[in-house]
């Protein structure tokens, strides 16, 4: 049976490029849909296998959409991840001056990362808002005059996909700046522990307290466990509340890590787990001293000497 992988589309996104380089263009089925909620939730009713979706940026940080979508409904994990380096261009149909530009459609986390370079060459350019950079393109594409911007910013490849004109390369305000996806599935079998892995939880906490977030945070630091992302979303139940996202080196099947979550689920309200996956970059986790697997298994072991005498 033909593999079908959702993505946050439509063709030409960087997240599809995310997906390509997970996959390959000959492999399985790629359905773009027109927003993370939408390609989640065909996950959770079994429409496709997995869904590739962003989640960090090194410019804005956390994708909002991604964070709470996976915060909240049936449970889904985390599979695997892939870093896209990104690249941005200004594209346009073909005639359309540079200084003719008024308005610029693209995706809110693409123009975060271009309005500097918007500032100094049009500054009195409007935002426009679209659902991905590749949908800015494939508006302007259509040529219908009711997309209501002049020019996108996109990715090389969703302008060429459109026919579009390129009216500025690179335009990105941070050179370097990486967009980090994530392969997510339904529950099911764990991938395999690599000694370069990562997991991610999102934590709800009991109340609102002095020294609560604390709490949490010892949970991984008594135990050398290094955290390489941290993010507070609202839950929306009040104003206030809020639930944390986090991302952690380690695999469920570590001593450590099973002790934190255990230690986790005992402080926290919840503990939603959204898996453990081998990190793209390869890099093995340190592991600190005395907090290595026979360490944990050594004093279990003493412990249960105690609890038999």
């Amino acid at each position: 049976m033909t593999t079908r992988y959702g993505y946050l589309g439509p063709e030409g996104t960087f997240t599809q490029m995310a997906l390509l380089s997970w996959t390959s263009s000959h492999e399985g089925e790629h359905v773009p849909f027109g927003s993370v909620d939408s390609a989640l939730d065909a996950l959770r009713r079994s429409e496709i296998d997995a869904a590739m979706v962003p989640i960090e940026n090194s410019v804005e940080g956390g994708v909002s959409a991604t964070l709470d979508a996976l915060a909240s409904g049936d449970p889904l994990v985390v599979i695997g991840e892939v870093n896209v380096p990104i690249t941005f261009v200004l594209a346009a149909r073909g005639g359309m001056p540079l200084a003719d530009v008024h308005a610029v459609g693209t995706h809110s986390h693409a123009w975060a990362q271009v309005r500097g370079w918007m500032d100094r060459h049009l500054p009195g350019a409007t935002y426009v808002p679209t659902l991905s950079t590749a949908a800015a393109a494939a508006g302007l594409g259509a040529g219908e005059g009711a997309q209501g911007y002049d020019a996108a910013v996109c990715a090389p490849v969703a302008a060429a996909n459109h026919g579009l004109e390129v009216l500025a390369e690179d335009i990105g305000d941070r050179a370097g700046a990486v967009t980090r996806f994530v392969l997510v599935a339904r529950p099911g079998s764990l991938p395999e522990r690599t000694g370069a892995d990562k997991t991610t939880v999102v934590l709800f906490q009991r109340d609102d307290r002095a020294g609560g977030l604390l709490e949490l945070l010892e949970q991984f630091s008594v135990r050398g466990i290094n955290m390489t992302r941290l993010e507070s979303r609202p839950t929306k139940d009040s104003l206030g509340s809020y639930c944390f996202s986090i991302d952690f080196e380690g695999h469920v099947l570590d001593e450590r890590v099973g002790e934190a979550l255990m230690g986790l689920k005992r402080v926290c309200a919840e503990v939603r787990f959204l898996g453990s996956y081998p990190r793209e970059d390869g890099a093995l986790t340190a592991v600190a001293p005395l907090t290595g697997d026979a360490d944990f298994s050594a004093a279990r072991d003493w412990l249960r000497s105690l609890r038999n005498t």
